[in-house]
């Protein structure tokens, strides 16, 4: 295994430098070249993951020390192979998507570092997860973070995307700041720099340390109120950045938080609290700002805020009922929790790449200039409803499986007997289905007024559908979201978790039987139907000025939520 994942680091390592050799020549073979690598090192690295994950086996690989405490030592146990095969599952998509939206726009320099920082930002993302030693991960979370500054900075001719990047670059080394100190509180009382659990934090240093861990993550993750730089990177970068970015950057905060906080500090009840109360915050907010959005890509960062939230009330639950002893709703609320990690890095990225083929059709990213794409463009119509219903948790995708468990164990609270702790349970409960019925209404707007209607601009007119490989990838995570929804019963088990969650293969089938037959019965009993012109109350021709715009969609949210956009009527 150690091998193998060695294999892959050096392929993604080779691809990284292989289009730098080659910057002053042109034509896309050296970048194709570097692409197909990654894919190979991508292949290497995921099957070293799920070999570690399904085993229970460790990968453990001392790389290089600079002292006997400052290593850069690998270890892959179950949660960091669960994290790992996550980066490789969807890298490996948008390096599929890349190998033909890299192409589009931008100059042939521009293109060759783009392609050359792609692998060294995936390779990060894995060495931060895979590092055992606070220093190495430091060292490669500051990688992560430096080389997508420089994506995020790719179109630097543009003064939205200047500010965006600087601002990003400010959070982020803030980010890095609070770990820092974290790290050293941990390492002043334990004198070593290895990650693992220690019993020789005073309480009130962990109270501390805890603290800056969920500012140093939470702002990487974009938890409110750490969030304002990331619809503005996530819409400014090329949209397989957006995609890896909103997808998997955003999960290794996740990870660190998870590993730091519950393996090495070992949490107490109140951090229980605290994670609930950023998670539900963020969860509400983050889609109530999307909803008012016309821009694509930020109203789909404003949702991965929404997502974020939704896992850190996981992980926010687990700590109460394990806590009170609760041990069904606090391993529903864990596993919903690293399940829907997995979920909203597959349909989030799914959505993003789509975004990004409306948006190198169209020329635009306002929704307002969009319409009647369900003609131009088919197939990615149908990828984005697929999206779309997942991020909606429409059964049976796997948004549904994932926040389906995470309701289940905040029913659970019920039999906690703490009335103080019940009405908090019951407040949380309510905004959590608040959140869920919002962002459904905010995604009938989205597919609505992208793709339904008539075209509302010419370029949206003229828009044709974007090249197989650009199909691709998202195709594949497309299939993945059915899969994890459909088959989440069987996956939970098979992973040994014997959990109350509901089994959505026979409901699937039943669905699919209705569809069926219901297709047949149109098929056998079809009667052709005359058609002629309707009468329109004097209107010769319908134009887009007659549609339903997204403003005319989110009007009545923005009269309901006033006060948190602080609107005036």
């Amino acid at each position: 295994m150690e091998t193998l994942f060695l294999s892959g680091c050096a392929l993604l390592l080779s691809a990284c430098l292989l289009p730098l050799f080659f910057m002053r020549t042109t034509g896309k073979t050296s970048r194709r070249i570097a692409l197909f690598i990654m894919l190979s090192g991508l292949a290497c690295i995921t099957t070293t993951a799920l070999i570690c994950f399904f085993s229970g086996t460790d990968c453990n690989l001392l790389l290089y020390a600079l002292t006997p405490e400052l290593l850069f030592n690998i270890h892959l146990d179950r949660l960091a192979a669960f994290f790992t095969a996550l980066i490789g599952l969807v890298a490996f998509c948008c390096v599929i998507y890349s190998l033909n939206y890299i192409e589009h726009g931008g100059s042939e320099k521009g293109r060759h570092i783009l392609t050359a920082l792609l692998p060294l930002f995936i390779l990060s993302m894995i060495m931060v997860v895979a590092s055992d030693n606070m220093f190495g991960f430091l060292f490669f979370w500051e990688i992560m973070s430096i080389s997508s500054f420089f994506l995020v900075m790719y179109n630097r001719e543009k003064v939205e995307t200047q500010k965006a990047g600087i601002f990003y670059f400010v959070m982020t080394q803030f980010s890095t700041l609070f770990l820092f100190i974290a790290f050293l509180l941990i390492y002043r009382y334990t004198g070593t720099f290895d990650i693992g659990y220690t019993e020789a934090l005073p309480q009130v240093v962990k109270s501390f340390a805890f603290m800056a861990l969920v500012i140093g993550f939470g702002t990487k993750a974009g938890l409110i109120p750490f969030h304002k730089w990331l619809p503005y990177a996530h819409s400014a970068a090329p949209s397989n950045i957006s995609a890896l970015m909103s997808g998997v950057m955003l999960k290794v905060a996740i990870y660190g938080l998870c590993r730091f906080a519950f393996d090495v500090l070992q949490p107490e009840l109140w951090w229980g609290f605290v994670l609930l109360a950023f998670g539900t915050v963020s969860a509400v907010l983050g889609v109530i700002y999307a909803l008012k959005e016309h821009d694509l890509k930020k109203l789909l960062a404003y949702h991965s805020i929404e997502n974020i939230g939704i896992i850190v009330i996981g992980l926010g639950l687990y700590v109460i009922f394990n806590h009170y002893g609760l041990q069904t709703a606090a391993n529903l609320s864990m596993v919903g929790a690293l399940f829907h990690t997995l979920n909203h890095a597959v349909f989030k990225s799914l959505l993003f790449m789509t975004a990004g083929s409306v948006v190198q059709a169209t020329g635009t990213r306002n929704i307002e200039e969009m319409g009647g794409l369900v003609k131009k463009m088919p197939v990615t119509a149908i990828l984005f409803l697929i999206g779309s219903c997942a991020i909606s948790a429409l059964p049976p995708l796997n948004g549904f499986a994932s926040e389906i468990m995470i309701f289940q164990a905040y029913l659970g609270s019920f039999e906690l007997n703490n009335p103080v702790v019940e009405i908090v349970m019951v407040i949380g409960l309510a905004a959590f289905a608040l959140m869920s019925a919002l962002a459904a209404a905010c995604f009938v707007k989205a597919f609505g007024i992208v793709f339904l209607a008539k075209p509302r601009s010419r370029e949206a007119g003229k828009a044709t559908e974007v090249s197989l490989g650009m199909l691709a990838g998202p195709a594949i995570l497309a299939l993945t979201c059915v899969v994890l929804g459909v088959f989440s019963f069987q996956i939970i088990k098979g992973i040994g978790f014997d959990l109350p969650v509901p089994n959505m293969l026979p409901v699937s089938i039943l669905l699919l039987l209705i569809i069926l037959v219901f297709a047949g019965l149109l098929k056998l009993f079809h009667v052709p139907v005359r058609t002629g012109e309707t009468w329109g109350c004097g209107i010769q021709k319908q134009t887009p000025v007659m549609e339903y715009t997204a403003t005319g969609f989110s009007e009545p949210f923005v009269t309901i939520f006033r006060l948190i956009f602080r609107t005036k009527k």
